[in-house]
């Protein structure tokens, strides 16, 4: 039986419609503070496997994506709603899932908060995890080649 740092990951939207499977462990889990990022979530900040983008298998797919930001795209459950993923032009080969819809999220705890500058000022962290005033690119582009 593979220990949980090997088992794989795996998830699924809110109504299940769309299932979600990985070949390998993400490369690295992060918070998101950025406005864009909690709208589309819908909570007070977001937080994101990332994954490389071949390591993704959906069933039945992703489906169609959308775009309200140039160079961030993203992908709901045609049924449901539910966040399923994203990519970044200024992070290529990744996709980044939110934590939420996988099954494993106990096992996958940030190591990052990004956007740290748009933070809510009610929103407290006592974490000692590093903090970007931006997207953080630097130390999740580094990730990828982990």
């Amino acid at each position: 039986m593979p220990s949980k740092a090997e088992a794989p990951v795996t998830g699924r939207c809110y109504c299940g419609a769309v299932r979600l499977s990985f070949r390998a462990r993400p490369q690295t889990v992060a918070y998101c503070h950025c406005s864009d990022c909690r709208r589309w979530t819908g909570g007070p900040v977001g937080a994101f496997a990332a994954f490389a983008e071949e390591d993704l298998t959906a069933e039945p797919g992703l489906g169609p994506s959308f775009s309200s930001r140039p160079g961030v795209t993203r992908w709901n459950c045609r049924d449901c709603g539910s966040p399923l993923a994203a990519q970044f032009d200024y992070l290529p080969g990744q996709t980044y899932v939110p934590i939420g819809i996988l099954d494993q999220a106990d096992e996958l705890p940030p190591e990052i908060h990004c956007h740290e500058g748009a933070r809510l000022p009610w929103l407290h962290f006592t974490d000692t995890l590093e903090r970007a005033d931006g997207s953080g690119r630097a130390a999740l582009n580094t990730s990828s080649k982990s």
